[in-house]
């Protein structure tokens, strides 16, 4: 069923004031970019809310090529599809190479082989899943002690008792901080974990680390996700689901536990790739550039329909949106598919570097990476002075709920977050995201996860939030920095 969104007062899109019948929109001739008036960000709105293109392009994403880690042949084809529905379009696509790691997942298998009260026969299976950047057990497996942690302090006090064990980070996910609106810090303090818990076990002579899954919805599923390990101690590193990270800690409490743990991940060498640009071309300011943005790339275990195949149709639907309109920006507006956010940020790294020269050409950038739960306005990195220059672009997006704006002094989006740094804005869909990490890097994360009308929500907000951007005559300044 497709949602029609009408307006506060119930009359048709104001779409069919300003332009007419939306069947005959390709017909149009192409409407001159006018100033941000209300009329204009109206007919952006409604026509997003109305079309489910941007879901057509995330299930060609996530059906038709599936999971999309960086140097494998899903993230191939995943360029060629994005660039080839751009060209449809009509809009400039360039291929930006870009190197980036090249990480497979190997056999990964668990099982607890001693404990007290073990009965004779029986061991038990672990639920777990390498992270990306995991090194490798001997092909048959290793067997060892477990030493179970909850916090850095803990392992560091127990340093003696490390080395040749494998050590379990037991630290929960805060699901009450996610149900509050604070999904973002939860996951925060639960990734520290997982990112640098494998590297400090390490230093300290561990065989091999364990982390409990970041996230939610604990059904038995494993989180994957980045680690950062040295080249000189990569040891097999996992994600183990919070139930096997609650029963390993109650058998820890029995006594003396060993794990048989297997796990076969390769890195290979640093393999070829592209970001995906597309460009609508401005008019009097085209020198200068907005960027709509999400990555393209995902993890292996599953489809990355949440993360972020939903970021990136919808910043293809920006482009879409504003074409099914026929209206030409001031500046130019920049779709980009970012290669390697999830274990590198090689993409925005590489975009930065051919940028770096020209900054004050890159006036804004927008990515989306926050998953397709129900946006409720606009995030931004903007100066306290410029935060007034968007109470219109708000009030037009109050109709659909989406008419709140939160400023703070730096977003520190992925990819972008290097021309942040470098003095540019960013701005973020502000989102429901206190189920996203139920999901998120795990097998489930999966079209069906994607509500429809949220999605039209996000193009819309993105839509009405590039186009302002794109023909401000204010200046929104730059982000200052110390």
């Amino acid at each position: 069923m497709h949602t029609v969104f009408k307006n506060a007062l119930g009359h048709k899109p104001v779409l069919t004031m300003l332009a007419g019948c939306l069947l005959g929109a390709a017909a149009l001739p192409a409407l001159a970019a006018p100033a941000n008036d209300s009329a204009t960000l109206a007919a952006i709105r409604d026509r997003a809310m109305q079309d489910n293109w941007a879901y057509d392009r995330l299930a060609d994403l996530t059906d038709l090529v599936g999971p999309r880690l960086s140097g494998s042949p899903g993230a191939a084809a995943a360029v060629e599809q994005v660039a080839e529905a751009m060209r449809k379009l009509g809009a400039k696509v360039t291929l930006q190479p870009v190197k980036v790691p090249h990480w497979v997942r190997g056999a990964e298998s668990a099982e607890l082989v001693e404990y007290a009260g073990r009965p004779a026969g029986i061991t038990q299976r672990v639920v777990l899943t390498a992270l990306g950047g995991s090194g490798a057990t001997p092909a048959a497996g290793l067997t060892a002690p477990v030493l179970v942690v909850h916090s850095f302090d803990e392992l560091q006090a127990r340093a003696a008792d490390v080395k040749g064990r494998i050590v379990l980070f037991d630290v929960a996910f805060d699901q009450q901080m996610a149900d509050r609106g604070l999904a973002g810090p939860a996951y925060g303090q639960g990734a520290n974990y997982r990112v640098n818990g494998p590297r400090k076990a390490a230093e300290l002579g561990a065989v091999a680390a364990l982390v409990r899954s970041v996230g939610g919805a604990d059904y038995r599923i494993a989180h994957t996700g980045a680690t950062f390990l040295d080249d000189k101690a990569r040891i097999p590193a996992a994600a183990v689901t919070t139930e096997d990270a609650l029963l390993m800690g109650r058998l820890f409490a029995r006594g003396p536990l060993k794990m048989h743990l297997t796990l076969t991940p390769q890195t290979l060498p640093d393999a070829d790739s592209y970001n995906v640009i597309a460009d609508l071309p401005g008019s009097d300011k085209a020198d200068e550039v907005v960027i709509v943005s999400g990555h393209l790339d995902s993890w292996d275990l599953a489809t990355g329909a949440n993360d972020d195949g939903a970021g990136v149709a919808g910043a293809m639907g920006v482009l879409a949106t504003l074409k099914q309109l026929k209206l030409q920006p001031r500046r130019t507006i920049r779709m980009v598919a970012w290669m390697n956010e999830e274990n590198g940020t090689r993409g925005g790294k590489a975009y930065f570097a051919a940028n770096k020269d020209h900054m004050d050409q890159q006036v804004a950038g927008i990515e989306s990476d926050g998953g397709s739960g129900r946006p409720f306005g606009v995030l931004s990195s903007v100066g306290p002075k410029a935060e007034p220059l968007f109470a219109p672009l708000m009030a037009a997006l109050e109709p659909i709920g989406a008419g709140v704006f939160t400023r703070r002094d730096e977003l520190g989006a992925a990819d972008l977050s290097p021309l942040e740094q470098a003095g540019m804005p960013v701005f973020e869909p502000q989102v429901d995201t206190h189920r996203y990490f139920d999901y998120h890097h795990t097998p489930a994360d999966t079209l069906d996860k994607v509500n429809p009308d949220d999605l039209r929500r996000h193009v819309a907000v993105m839509s009405a939030l590039t186009w302002f951007l794109a023909n401000t005559d204010q200046p929104i300044g730059r982000v200052a920095k110390p």
